[in-house]
């Protein structure tokens, strides 16, 4: 029997993939652990193995995107053939209605959301809990994303009032359809029609002996896919302008760039930003890199400023928080994103306990993860978890700069350039190794007292490097 390829989950905040590359070609024997292809989420890229052995049947194609969980291959048993229908994955987003018989008894029922190859959107959670409390999925209405039915909506459907004996769809053991009568099907036709909230009584039976058979079932789903149509837009808040002039290209925004655009676009929707700048003086820490040369490691300007605000995290503990239902989680471990910037985009890898890190180890670790961003070699632990973030624009010429910050973080620091400044101390004029800091920060969370004093604590270390190594 068919053994289903899913769309993996690689991480608690990923909810969907694209598939880059099919490392297999189709009817491939695949073993476990082999490679079988290469998918982006909204992170990182990542090889995806198989967990069981068959011949590969692949049923999403490069560039569509799926949900977790959604079946996008099968690996087939020795001498197995596909299906008829191909058991085609769903692709995110492209839920529409599906044509059904109306009846009496339900026509003032809900409508559960199904996809355009008719299975019902439901979590494998949702299907355990429906199957546990004997709740048919085809009754329940999700209230998840998209419509999908989560185990909340299985428990609350199950408190309502069951339907009379004389009506129920369990009440008889063989299936039945919507208008009520039995259905004669096969075992095979059952578990298809299941795992696709098919309702046997729309399917044709098979004329040689009357039973609804898989590939009837099969069948069927191929119709209501060739008949589906995208469903029309209900709002227009969404539509942008033509562009004013005819381009010379149009890059669709994408995989990581889309990523980005989404997250900004909902960081700035969703908080209170306002950013502050602060001028750093730096000559301490040139003195003290002057001091490292000929070191393995000598930190880069950015290490100072990464340890110095994980240091300051640990004074002023509201910056180092995220906004929850239940209020302001003050956090207690310190681990500082720094953004590393890449030809398709921005990650944003993830220094752990930066706080307990002398300079060294620290500016050993920024030097692995950047190497690891360019190369694309990134594990989703490096990516997850930050409580701060760190953007660097000074070599680029950039002295201040309004960062955005990174969700679920309070606040995010912009490093600008290095500088020589003049500076009238009493009657004698000086220069002085200055940068600019911009602290971008949530005011729901703290008000601009505490992000000033915050960053005066950032400059205060950058000025005393010798206690970034304790």
């Amino acid at each position: 029997m068919a053994t289903d390829f899913l769309m993996p989950k690689l991480g608690l905040t990923m909810e969907e993939g694209t598939i880059l590359e099919w490392l297999l070609d189709d009817g491939a024997a695949v073993e476990p652990g082999t490679p079988v292809l290469r998918i982006e989420t909204d992170k990182v890229e990542s090889d995806v193995e198989a967990v069981s052995a068959g011949r590969l049947h692949r049923l999403a194609d490069v560039g569509s995107t799926h949900a977790c969980g959604a079946v996008i291959a099968l690996l087939l048993a020795e001498g197995e053939q596909p299906p008829a229908a191909g058991r085609p994955a769903a692709p995110v987003a492209t839920a529409a209605p599906i044509a059904s018989t109306p009846a009496a008894s339900t026509a003032a029922a809900p409508t559960p959301t199904r996809r355009t190859d008719g299975r019902l959107v439901a979590s494998p959670n949702a299907r355990r809990v429906a199957a546990e409390l004997g709740v048919d999925l085809a009754s329940v209405v999700g209230t998840g994303p998209d419509g999908r039915i989560v185990s909340e909506d299985v428990e609350e459907a199950s408190r309502r009032p069951r339907p009379t004996p004389s009506t129920s769809p369990t009440s008889t053991p063989s299936p039945v359809s919507s208008s009520g009568s039995q259905v004669l099907a096969t075992a095979a036709a059952r578990q298809l029609a299941d795992l696709l909230g098919v309702d046997l009584g729309h399917v044709a039976p098979d004329p040689s002996d009357g039973r609804v058979s898989r590939d009837g079932v099969a069948a069927h789903v191929r119709h209501l896919l060739s008949a589906a149509r995208p469903a029309p837009a209900t709002s227009v808040a969404t539509e942008l302008p033509p562009a004013s002039q005819t381009p010379s290209s149009t890059k669709k925004m994408s995989g990581m760039r889309g990523t980005i655009a989404k997250r900004m676009h909902a960081s700035l929707q969703q908080m209170a930003q306002l950013t502050l700048t602060m001028d750093a003086d730096m000559d301490a820490v040139v003195a003290d890199r002057e001091s490292r040369a000929g070191r393995d490691i000598v930190p880069g300007f950015t290490d100072y400023v990464i340890a110095a605000c994980a240091r300051s995290l640990r004074q002023h503990a509201i910056v180092n928080s995220q906004v929850t239902d239940e209020g302001i989680a003050l956090l207690p471990d310190v681990h500082v994103g720094m953004a590393v910037a890449l030809d398709e985009g921005l990650v944003v890898p993830v220094v752990r306990h930066a706080d307990r890190l002398g300079l060294e180890a620290l500016a050993a670790e920024t030097k692995r993860l950047a190497g690891a961003a360019r190369s694309g070699s990134l594990g989703l632990a490096d990516l997850e978890g930050g409580t701060f973030s760190v953007s660097a624009l000074g070599m680029f010429g950039v002295d201040a700069f309004t960062p955005v910050i990174n969700p679920p973080n309070s606040a995010i620091l912009g490093v600008g350039r290095l500088r020589d400044d003049v500076v009238l101390d009493g009657k004698k004029v000086s220069t002085r190794t200055r940068l600019t800091l911009s602290l971008t920060w949530d005011h729901r969370v703290f008000d601009g007292a505490p992000a000033a004093q915050f960053a005066q604590t950032v400059c205060r270390l950058l000025a005393s490097p010798a206690e970034l190594d304790r």
